[in-house]
């Protein structure tokens, strides 16, 4: 019970941060499939930023258990497109369309029908898709630090100062 309770904790602050941050906002969505507004580019980076240290932190002390999912290029190609095209027809990705309702925003609605309908497709497919894509480029529980076989720390690093050039880029160039 008590990880519900912290999940609903972490959503209710995710929420929180993404409406301060204006990431749930159409324009916000839009601009930044057209490249011309990195605000959600940003406030996502940080992010997986901020939970890649975290995780590691906390499995490093032993507070945590590390879970890494396969890598199948297949489903994650695939998702992926089924993913960015839901997200450019109505300019939410699932996130933000929750927290668009939230706001009133009623045409969020069909999103989160939409993620329904495609859970319930994909329930009905999975038998077939099992033994097809979801083999598709099948390489394991992999993590970038054990393909390059360095400490993840090392990696961490890298992404962190990849970050904090990207950030000033960005900044630079008005984005």
């Amino acid at each position: 019970m008590s990880e519900l309770i912290y999940g609903l904790i972490t959503g209710v602050v995710f929420g929180f941060l993404l409406q301060k941050g204006r990431v749930i906002r159409y324009d916000k969505q839009i601009g930044a499939l057209r490249l011309i507004d990195m605000t959600i580019v940003k406030f996502m980076f940080t992010t997986i930023l901020v939970a890649m240290v975290g995780v590691y932190l906390l499995k490093d002390l032993g507070i945590a258990k590390l879970s890494v999912k396969p890598t199948v290029l297949g489903g994650n190609i695939i998702g992926g497109l089924i993913f960015g095209v839901g997200w450019g027809l109505l300019g939410y990705c699932p996130g933000t369309q929750l927290g668009a309702l939230g706001e009133g925003r009623r045409d969020a609605v069909w999103g989160i029908l939409g993620m329904l309908a495609g859970a319930a497709i994909f329930a009905e497919m999975y038998p077939a898709l099992k033994n097809t894509v979801l083999k598709w480029g099948d390489f394991g529980k992999i993590t970038i630090p054990q393909i390059l076989g360095i400490n993840h720390w090392i990696v961490i690093v890298i992404f962190v100062i990849g970050g904090v050039f990207m950030f000033r880029w960005f900044e630079k160039s008005g984005k």
